[in-house]
């Protein structure tokens, strides 16, 4: 009888986390399930404040709110305001996906933010998992909650509501530490700033890791357990060359397993009735003495146009994009594209960061106008969903960095991704 309730219980759990759910966190919404400082995040509940090391919950402050839902994409429609002050609120989602930024609100006044957010955790099928690294296991990407996290200059979020959104196109994102959902700051990369750019119609889901090549990313399970997902319509952009570049055992080289790799992606996408997009390894920050960016990728771009033009895949050129974008910065002035600190920029930092590859969040927020660009200019339907604040962008006249906003989210780490 008590394997019996037990078993009616989870049924209920799991049937009610496929409706629409809304949570309010002032009271105003009596429908809604009340949320009160206390309810931290439990798997009975289902629902609560995430991530205790912020606690206590504190008005005006940062808080991570998640809800246990079955894999899948979500609808999320946050109710952005205070009653008694003025807010300024920047949302992120899961492992620090950009999702909206800078929504300001006067005292008494609301807003409503809708996106869609993809949640996976490492399941393929019966006992099959990802291969996840250690470092992946406390992310927030590989659960089985749905985090949202309210942040920004004075965030206040007074309701948030999420549903299944089976109806959207997925944007599937294939790649290494260039594209993957960096959680701590200073680090950032193109595939968590793209979210913020897509409306409604789109889910990105971001399955890159850093150190990853073609064949580790298959190796791992990530592409199996994309195609365990994905749909006709969808779209799988894929983005390698950093780390296979690096590999020197039998049959390695661009345009041998690198080149049979990337065919595998090709055939496997279309085999499900997505759309495969090659997006052209980012530029590492290698000036020579007249101040132009040198090659330091090898054979492995070409490769991929190479492999492209034979499949028919269509290329986003953010190789030749992030040259033009680096030398227009300029040798020095290009180091604010990427995590170059001195010593204690954050608390905790002991020492100086000086990384060229990867890059700090106005370089990745660049970056991803370069794609959101190269899908215009490739005329894919999917660019029809990028919201209309997108004016198009050319990489010779980048937004200048000192206009650019960015609320850090709370954490810190100085250790850089793998890969380079």
């Amino acid at each position: 009888m008590n394997r019996l309730l037990t078993t009616l219980a989870a049924t209920v759990a799991f049937t009610a986390s496929l409706m629409a759910q809304t949570f309010s966190f002032d009271g105003a919404d009596k429908t809604a399930s009340r949320v009160d400082p206390s309810d931290t995040y439990t798997d009975t509940r289902g629902y609560g404040y995430d991530m205790t090391q912020l606690a206590p919950v504190e008005d005006g402050k940062p808080f991570f709110f998640s809800v246990g839902v079955p894999d899948g994409n979500y609808r999320v429609t946050l109710t952005l305001g205070a009653k008694k002050r003025a807010a300024n609120t920047t949302v992120r989602a899961e492992s620090r996906r950009l999702m909206a930024e800078n929504i300001a609100t006067k005292r008494g006044e609301t807003k409503t933010v809708t996106f869609v957010v993809n949640k996976r955790n490492t399941t393929i099928s019966g006992n099959e998992r990802v291969k996840i690294k250690d470092r992946e296991r406390t992310k927030l990407n590989w659960d089985d909650r749905l985090t949202i996290e309210i942040g920004g200059e004075a965030p206040a979020c007074s309701a948030i509501k999420i549903e299944p959104a089976d109806d959207v196109t997925t944007l599937w994102l294939c790649g290494n530490s260039t594209v993957v959902d960096q959680d701590y700051e200073p680090w950032a990369s193109w595939g968590q700033m793209l979210p913020r750019w897509m409306d409604e119609g789109v889910a990105v889901a971001n399955y890159a890791e850093s150190g990853e090549t073609a064949a580790s990313f298959m190796a791992a399970g990530r592409l199996k357990k994309i195609l365990s997902l994905a749909k006709q319509g969808d779209y799988l952009f894929v983005e390698f060359g950093h780390n296979d570049q690096k590999q020197k055992t039998p049959g390695s080289g661009a345009y041998y397993n690198f080149a049979t790799n990337l065919k595998q992606f090709v055939d496997e996408a279309r085999a499900k009735g997505m759309t495969p997009i090659f997006v052209t390894p980012t530029q590492r920050r290698t000036f020579d003495s007249a101040g132009h960016i040198t090659e330091s990728h090898g054979d492995y771009p070409d490769a991929m146009r190479w492999v492209a033009m034979r499949e028919g895949v269509k290329v986003i050129e953010v190789h030749n994009m992030t040259r033009s974008f680096y030398e227009t910065l300029g040798t020095e002035g290009s180091k604010q594209a990427f995590v170059h600190y001195p010593a204690n920029t954050f608390p905790g930092q002991s020492a100086a960061l000086a990384d060229n590859t990867h890059f700090n969040p106005y370089g990745a927020y660049e970056i991803a106008k370069m794609v959101l660009q190269g899908m215009r200019d490739l005329d894919l339907p999917i660019a029809s969903h990028i919201k209309p604040d997108f004016t198009g962008f050319d990489p010779t006249h980048p937004d200048p960095v000192d206009q650019f906003k960015w609320h850090s989210s709370p954490f810190f780490e100085a250790l850089k991704p793998d890969g380079n």
